[in-house]
């Protein structure tokens, strides 16, 4: 009876055998040895996994084999194709000691000798040491780019690989919804399942394009990769990454206030149109909304008030009225912005002021972490203390870095809430707005500070400089009564401007 003789090729991964020792070229050469010593395979075991670290399923069951005596030996292509761990390099000299026998189509080796076990040896010993060499040298790879800023690893959900060298870049489709999940977790509105519901309907996927898992979006939502830190959990070291932040630091530790409980969730609610607006006019008391045979109506539960409830579209109508009632002269438009940009001006000043604070703070937070590595470097402290501290400044420069871009593209606030007022009264009367009471809502809601309801009758709270446009008030039944309107009073418009802090007057 022939001896029956198994044969065993193996590459690490796809690539290496399209361009390295391929599969066919191992199988070829163990032929063409089998057929020289009259060695009959009786059974292939091909494999595409690294010899680096043991668990090699078809290895693992070659060598079962051989144990029990279900085969003569084994022809392998090379010893570095056998194993690159001294654990399985051990594993196949007990079978060489048991009498099996094992060759290699690509060394002339006689196992059976002192002279040749020492030599494949040596062999297997260079081989798994070059396994850790190349370890060695990924790992410093892998650092180097992370002290650049880069992240070495898959590109989270809401961005896009880009290259080796090159940052993560946002990913067009998937950030915007990213941004809106940390947006709808810091309302407190929706727990980790209606967020995951509601990203599936506004169109968020994974990577395998499925709907996140409850976990998968916890991660997200914990990850500082998304307002730019790199941390690598392994090492529990973190890394300044240049890559562009998708949220902000506030708003990632506003979900993380969130996630651990720090801040209580109010849980989904109905959103209406006037939630938290109306305001009862006697004795000062939310109104709330409820729906009654397909009605939303705004009800005041304190006992004895003349105000019990208001049908809302009953308010949307009352409102547009008020805005009828507005009457702002275009002719003072000019004037107003003419007097803006002038203080605009001066506030650029202070801005700029601030932008040479802010780098000054983040030129301070780069010597403290020059200061705190030097520290670990000399042992002065602890690698605890060292990742500690470093992930503490990292996060305080991503915040001085944050604020440096709120200067550079939001300018003066004021400027800005003012030009908003006066854009706010040029399209207070247009067409458009009164055939969206969403818009309409909006825009009244920015020009007061709150909605009194007496009876049925709507009392708008004006905010300045609205009121100086708001119709003028009479008194009827003891509460205030809008009917007619009155002009802007320009005067107490600039008043107002002036007084305010643009330019930091």
């Amino acid at each position: 009876m022939p001896k029956n003789y198994y044969a065993y090729i193996r590459v690490s991964t796809i690539k290496q055998g399209e361009k390295g020792s391929s599969l066919q070229e191992q199988r070829t050469s163990i032929e063409h040895y089998a057929a020289r010593f009259g060695l009959a395979i009786g059974e292939w075991f091909e494999e595409l996994e690294t010899a680096a670290k043991r668990g090699r399923p078809q290895f693992n069951r070659l060598i079962s084999l051989l144990r029990k005596g279900k085969g003569h030996g084994v022809v392998i292509h090379k010893i570095d194709r056998s194993a690159r761990n001294l654990k399985d390099w051990s594993d196949i000299g007990e079978l060489i000691d048991a009498g099996i026998e094992i060759h290699f189509a690509h060394e002339s080796l006689d196992l059976q000798s002192r002279g040749g076990r020492l030599a494949a040896d040596i062999q297997a010993v260079v081989a798994s040491d070059f396994i850790r060499n190349l370890r060695d040298e990924v790992r410093k790879g892998i650092r180097g780019r992370l002290n650049q800023g880069l992240f070495p690893g898959r590109a989270p959900v809401g961005y896009l690989d880009c290259g080796k060298g090159l940052p993560k870049i946002p990913d067009p489709v998937r950030a915007p919804l990213i941004r809106r999940a940390f947006e709808l977790c810091a309302t407190g509105n929706y727990n980790l399942v209606m967020l995951q519901n509601e990203l599936y309907v506004l169109g968020l996927r994974n990577l395998a394009g499925k709907k996140i898992s409850h976990t998968g979006l916890s991660i997200v939502l914990r990850n500082p990769f998304y307002y730019g830190l790199i941390y690598i959990k392994r090492t529990g070291e973190s890394f300044a990454g240049i890559h562009e932040p998708i949220v902000s630091k506030s708003l990632f530790d506003d979900v993380q206030a969130r996630i651990n409980g720090r801040k209580k969730n109010a849980g989904l609610k109905r959103s209406y149109l006037y939630q938290k607006q109306l305001r009862c006019y006697e004795c000062h008391s939310l109104l709330i909304p409820e729906v009654q045979k397909g009605w939303i109506y705004y009800r005041c539960h304190s006992g004895g008030c003349a105000t019990k409830c208001i049908r809302e579209d009953l308010v949307t109508t009352q409102l547009f009225a008020y805005l009828d009632a507005f009457t702002v002269p275009e002719s003072w438009l000019a004037k107003l912005e003419v007097i803006v940009n002038e203080k605009a001006l001066r506030s650029e000043n202070l801005a700029n002021q601030d932008r040479r604070n802010l780098h000054l703070a983040r030129t301070s937070l780069d010597d403290r972490l020059r200061r705190v590595t030097d520290a670990y470097l000399d042992e002065a402290i602890d690698r605890d203390t060292f990742e500690f501290r470093k992930r503490d400044l990292l996060a305080q420069k991503l915040v001085t870095e944050e604020k440096l871009k709120a200067i550079d593209s939001s300018g003066s606030t004021k400027v800005r809430e003012v030009h908003e007022y006066i854009e706010l009264l040029k399209r207070i009367k247009t067409k458009a707005i009164r055939e969206n009471p969403i818009d309409a809502v909006f825009m009244v809601k920015r020009i007061t500070s709150n909605f009194f309801i007496f009876r049925k009758r709507l009392v708008p709270e004006w905010n300045l400089p609205s009121e100086m446009a708001a119709p003028e008030a009479e008194c009827a039944d003891g509460v205030p009564y809008r009917g007619t309107s009155r002009t802007l009073n320009l005067a107490k418009f600039i008043k107002w401007i002036e007084s305010s802090d643009i330019g930091g007057e």
